[in-house]
């Protein structure tokens, strides 16, 4: 997806998700910018970024998800889905949680 992508990854308990994404936006970074050709308009990843946890029985549900997204965005933004997301969590959006 142009505005977003999802990595479905199992990390060990003793890594710090924060570090997990530090790390991958990092060396990503550095790989895109190197092959600039093949990712004219990415510039830089956002500051924020969302982890969510899932139950091994949904694994093949989420896999699923990740690879059909292109369909599922055609009737929902990446923004409303969040959004409703959160909200299904107990978490009201706030408009900074959009934003770089």
């Amino acid at each position: 997806m142009p505005d977003h992508l999802h990595i479905l990854v199992e990390i060990h308990p003793t890594i710090a998700v924060a570090d997990f994404v530090r790390e991958v936006k990092i060396s990503t970074n550095s790989w895109m910018k190197q092959h600039k050709e093949e990712f004219p308009n990415f510039e830089a990843w956002s500051k924020s970024y969302c982890a969510l946890t899932y139950c091994d029985r949904d694994k093949e549900m989420v896999k699923s998800y990740i690879v059909n997204q292109k369909e599922h965005h055609k009737t929902t933004s990446f923004k409303d889905e969040y959004e409703a997301l959160l909200r299904e969590f107990g978490i009201e959006p706030d408009q900074w949680m959009m934003t770089d």
